[in-house]
């Protein structure tokens, strides 16, 4: 038994050794975990839900009108070109003739059976790609013919026998893909591939380049290949391959990848019974989009990252991000609550930090109110009381905070006294509290007052604004006794 963890789903490919297994034979053997789980679960599950994140990120990188949305959506039959011509051409009428004839595997609509077949003849050619002219050269019809009847009947074929030449089978596999009811791309999706081939990048000055954005092109066909019947994503991904290692391997078939999209355009893309007059004005987009599939075909078939983390989470209970857009915004706004996987560590962390900064904000503000609440009854208390009262947010006096006023500080009748009292005032307090043992709360002033209402909120004033503000206070307060009491021995 095989304990997978969701944490392996954010590493692509990921490949883990550990395995908690009964069976000792097993313990040794690798474990690849599949990234898009989720995405398969969520699109075999609930089709429409996926269907419908995946076409609105669609939407967002390509331009499709009403009309061309809902053909892609199935709800309108597509439009295609040629489909208003009354030619009846040679190549058309082939055609025709030989989807009539229908088989098990050939000219039958796409199925798993009919991929299992067709799979025997990319697994051959993969052993063969160093053939001069590989889908370009034709095979022997007798041979092919033979072949043909050998695949409908569903038996398995002995390829490497010798019997059948590589051109053989490369001749009939684009029989298979040309006689099938629908392009491999489907007819759904022939004008967002046109879309697709029109995305380009832009200049400084937001102005419209001929260079492809190859970036937005491969998340575009991402997309679109996810919404594609399982059948046909299954065979094209399969097509791909075969056709990106043929590619690599021009030296000796002298097949590019561009070559490769002139063979196998018409029967992947091009809509049905039509002819490359019916398509003279998108011709060279087609064949290129189809160039650009076998260039990328590596990165084409894996969900986008944030359809990922939307299947994962639709799952998980949380909150999904539904588009690019989504964790882009996180990464320019710091959202906690759309945080990308590769910053939840981050996130915790300032999370902390927030939670620990508030608590000793919530601290100072409760020794300033006791301070305020242990002052001698005074106007300037009431007024710091009504400032308190305007903030509902703020912390008020609780019951922690006693009830029971402070005793009225006992004052000086001497003249020095009467000085202290007009002139220093709070100050003098102050110092005289200074050299106490025991540290008391700062003393709110009337600067300080004002300083909270310009504020907007006593929450502003921490504890080491008020105490620089009143050593200030304090230093003026010094000169001006010095002063005073210079003036009152020159006169006596």
């Amino acid at each position: 038994l095989l304990y997978f963890f969701p944490l392996s789903l954010f590493f692509s490919n990921a490949i883990c050794n550990f395995v908690i297994c009964n069976d000792s034979s097993l313990r040794s053997q690798p474990i690849i975990f599949n990234p898009d789980f989720f995405v398969e679960k969520l699109r075999h599950e609930k089709p429409e839900v996926f269907t419908e994140l995946v076409v609105s990120n669609i939407t967002r990188l390509i331009d499709l009108p009403g009309a061309e949305l809902a053909q892609l959506m199935g709800e309108e039959d597509p439009k295609l070109p040629g489909a208003n011509s009354t030619a009846s051409g040679f190549f058309r009428s082939l055609m025709s003739l030989k989807r009539k004839e229908k088989g098990v595997v050939f000219g039958s609509p796409l199925t798993e059976e009919g991929i299992a077949q067709v799979s025997q003849l990319i697994e051959y050619l993969h052993k063969n790609l160093r053939a001069e002219g590989l889908f370009r050269v034709p095979g022997n019809s007798i041979r092919q013919q033979i072949l043909k009847d050998a695949l409908n009947s569903g038996s398995d074929i002995d390829l490497d026998s010798g019997e059948f030449h590589s051109n053989d089978v490369a001749t009939l596999l684009k029989m298979f893909l040309g006689e099938l009811p629908e392009p491999l791309l489907t007819h759904k999706h022939f004008h967002a591939h046109l879309k697709i081939a029109d995305l380009t990048l832009f200049d400084e000055k937001g102005n419209k380049t001929s260079t492809p954005d190859k970036e937005r092109q491969i998340e575009a066909l991402q997309l679109l290949f996810l919404i594609l019947p399982a059948p046909n994503r299954s065979l094209l991904k399969l097509l791909l391959d075969l056709l990106y290692q043929t590619a690599k391997k021009q030296d000796k078939n002298k097949m590019s990848a561009h070559n490769l999209a002139l063979m196998f355009a018409p029967h992947i893309l091009w809509p049905r019974n039509v002819t490359a007059n019916d398509l003279q004005e998108n011709i060279t987009k087609l064949n290129n989009g189809v160039t650009f599939m076998i260039k990328h075909s590596q990165k084409l078939f894996k969900a986008p990252v944030y359809i990922r983390e939307c299947a994962r989470l639709h799952y998980l209970g949380s909150r999904a991000h539904t588009s690019k857009d989504d964790l882009d915004l996180l990464t320019s706004s710091g959202s906690k609550e759309l945080q990308p996987l590769k910053s939840q560590k981050r996130s915790r962390l300032d999370s902390c930090h927030q939670e620990e900064t508030q608590q000793r904000t919530e601290e100072a503000l409760k020794e300033l109110f006791h301070h305020v609440h242990n002052m001698p009854d005074s106007a300037k208390k009431k007024k710091l009381i009504r400032q308190f009262n305007k903030y509902p947010t703020a912390l008020t006096p609780g019951s922690d905070v006693p009830s029971s006023p402070a005793p009225r500080r006992t004052r000086s009748r001497s003249f020095s006294g009467l000085i202290k009292r007009k002139v220093l005032g709070t100050p003098v307090i102050l110092e005289r509290k200074s050299r106490d043992t025991t540290p008391e709360p700062v003393r709110v002033s009337k600067e300080n007052v004002q300083l909270l209402q310009k504020c907007g909120s006593p929450a502003h004033m921490t504890q080491a604004k008020l105490k620089s503000l009143e050593g200030q206070k304090e230093g003026s307060c010094r000169r001006m006794r010095a002063h005073l009491l210079s003036k009152d021995s020159s006169s006596l």
